[in-house]
């Protein structure tokens, strides 16, 4: 079968020369064919973005590569007015391989914050009243440590949010300490653990968002993940203590372009009802 199976290709090409065989065009083609397939199969199949779940990304994108992200967030607040946030663009560009720049715009109506995302705003208290803000956001990620054996893959996020429209005025810096284990079968397990330092009407107050994700491959394309994720402030006149559950889903439409969903439920009458979050990523 091997031979014919050669017999009918080269049968098939379009010859060259005194008939010798394929011409010349038919080899340039076949070649840029194969370098082009060989850059796609050495593209890694996840991009990594820091979008897909409230966790972010344990490792940086590919140095002298860039990576756009984008979301759209709708939060059911138990009370107030809801909460939409976009497009919570985030561009990140890798220096080295272990460090990468970070630069994004945001805009938000709602109340109660922005709890559920990685974009930090100010936060009113639970009044119905409705908060607009718009920010930028600048900052790094840097590589920490590799996986070897328990020793787990690492990395630190440091960002802040300056707010060019807003009732409350501040740059609120955010950091983020993010780990975890690839597991048998391709399966992750990864952990944050992220502080703000934001404002609101009283004054500035802490946030703590602590988080833990396992994240499974379903195909080459397609990996599902479910999530914990809480967010508790201190410093507030009614501080509050918000957890979530949340299941998600990404799929690589090619080998740099990523579309992925998230949705939530809050477990405490401080947490909203109900969220969801659709976005995607872009290599570049």
């Amino acid at each position: 079968m091997a031979g014919s199976t050669s017999r009918c290709a080269s049968a098939a090409a379009p010859a060259g020369p005194r008939g010798r065989g394929p011409g010349p065009r038919a080899s340039i083609a076949a070649l840029l064919f194969a370098m082009a397939a060989a850059t796609i199969a050495a593209e890694e199949p996840d991009l990594h973005t820091d979008r897909d779940a409230f966790t972010p990304a344990t490792r940086c994108i590919a140095a002298g590569t860039s990576l756009l992200e984008g979301s759209q967030v709708f939060i059911d607040n138990r009370s107030g007015t809801p909460t939409n946030s976009y497009p919570e663009l985030l561009v990140r560009y890798a220096a080295t391989e272990w460090w990468e720049w970070r630069v994004g715009i945001n805009y938000s109506v709602g109340s109660q914050g922005n709890v559920v995302t990685n974009v930090e705003v100010g936060e009113l208290p639970i009044d119905g009243h409705a908060i607009y803000e718009s920010n930028i956001l600048f900052g790094f990620k840097a590589a920490l440590t590799e996986q070897d054996a328990w020793v787990p893959e690492s990395c630190f996020i440091l960002e802040a949010t300056t707010p060019t429209y807003a009732e409350e005025w501040g740059t609120s810096p955010v950091a983020t300490v993010v780990w975890g284990w690839e597991l048998p079968a391709g399966s992750r397990l990864d952990a944050a653990l992220r502080y703000a330092y934001s404002v609101a009407e009283s004054g500035w107050f802490s946030r703590w968002g602590p988080s833990v994700v396992w994240r499974r491959p379903v195909t080459e394309r397609w990996e599902v993940h479910a999530e914990y994720f809480a967010t508790s402030t201190q410093g507030l006149e009614d501080d509050t203590v918000r957890p979530f559950v949340s299941p998600g889903t990404h799929f690589m439409l090619t080998p740099r372009l990523e579309i992925g969903v998230r949705v939530g439920w809050g477990l405490t009458e401080d947490a909203a009802p109900f969220f969801s979050d659709a976005g995607i990523g872009w290599r570049y």
